[in-house]
């Protein structure tokens, strides 16, 4: 799918290191990503960070005045309904009003998922919303998406079918899966192993001929490569986000650590370098950026509150990824009885040939 500079709406006052640390890391996306960036807040905290970086002018980033930011101990709801001209609603707005194609936000996770529900709304066919986190794997260059990582805490059947189409769409379109192996999370491989929404969800996907569902998937696969879209309930997701992140961390801290000191270590350092590099992008969650919220009607990526330059820019990537290969086009598309190929067709404007 052809490149176009996309315009992006971000949330510059949410986040632990707001605004600083987001207007970095947006400037760079603005140079390495053909995006156009609405930085979001509050204008007298965002020009001077503009001004010190010489960016003050721009032309590729403009401010869009909001009022107050939706704190991290605040309700999501009461907040939002308290504090309507927050920068997290006036993001949505943008989406909403087709002034920008996406919203990054690393503010309130629950705040702006409420306001993509309450602004954008959910698309026809899907129930619930799911959070799509990208995870590495032990194949190199392949990636699972794990969904839900947070959104739903409880789940009906139902709603991890859907899941499982969502991720479907995403993982063959963004990650370049052709045929995406589909698992649904659970305590065994068997079909009667787990809950009854468990049960009851492997039935469903084994029937949905829009999943390629290959069956159930047990904790040790989850990044073992075996599966391109993993399957769960919010509670768990978020679990198996949190967990691995953790590891990660682990693991750079454990080769550091390990690096044999003085100057043999700095050598051997300097040798490492392009492999240490290469395992800190597999691992960091930092280059994954965020998350994707599947199942509203617009783009909407969840990054970490902790978010510094390099989380937002790679936020922004997730968000142009999502633009340029059309998932919100083809996620609507999609519905009961849809085959791949008449999606395929609806989103590029061509008939399908046969």
């Amino acid at each position: 799918m052809g490149s176009t500079r996309a315009k992006i709406a971000v949330d510059a006052m949410g986040g632990d290191h707001a605004p600083g640390e987001i207007i970095t890391g947006a400037i760079r996306a603005t140079e390495e990503l053909e995006v156009d960036v609405l930085l979001v807040g509050d204008p007298e905290q965002i020009q001077p960070h503009l001004a010190s970086s010489g960016n003050e002018n721009h032309p590729h980033v403009e401010i869009v005045p909001s009022e107050g930011v939706i704190a991290m101990d605040e309700e999501p709801m009461t907040g939002l309904k308290r504090k309507r001209k927050a920068s997290i609603n006036v993001a949505m707005d943008m989406v909403k009003a087709e002034r920008a194609e996406a919203v990054v936000s690393a503010g309130h996770s629950g705040a702006a998922m409420a306001a993509a529900l309450l602004r954008l709304g959910r698309l026809k066919g899907i129930d619930r919303p799911a959070i799509g986190a990208i995870l590495p794997t032990l194949i190199a260059g392949k990636s699972v998406i794990i969904l839900d990582a947070g959104a739903m805490v409880d789940c009906r059947a139902k709603y991890l079918e859907q899941f499982g189409m969502m991720g479907t769409v995403y993982s063959r379109y963004v990650l370049g899966n052709t045929e995406p192996k589909v698992g649904l999370l659970n305590i065994g491989e068997e079909p009667s192993k787990g809950n009854e929404a468990s049960i009851r969800a492997h039935q469903l996907m084994a029937a949905n001929p829009q999943i390629p569902f290959v069956g159930n998937a047990e904790g040790r696969d989850v990044l073992s490569g075996k599966f391109d879209v993993i399957v769960c309930d919010g509670f768990v997701g978020n679990v198996i986000l949190k967990f691995s992140e953790a590891m990660g961390e682990v693991l750079l801290n454990i080769l550091k650590e390990e690096l044999p000191q003085g100057l043999h270590g700095q050598i051997g350092s300097a040798l490492l370098k392009p492999n240490l590099r290469r395992i800190k992008q597999r691992v960091d969650h930092a280059e994954h950026g965020g998350a994707l919220l599947l199942g509203v009607d617009g783009i909407s990526i969840i990054s970490h509150g902790s978010s510094q330059a390099p989380s937002i820019y790679n936020a922004i990537r997730l968000a142009k990824d999502a633009i340029d290969e059309q998932v919100l086009a083809r996620l609507r598309s999609y519905s009961v009885g849809t085959t791949q190929m008449e999606v395929d067709s609806t989103v590029s404007g061509n008939p399908p040939q046969g």
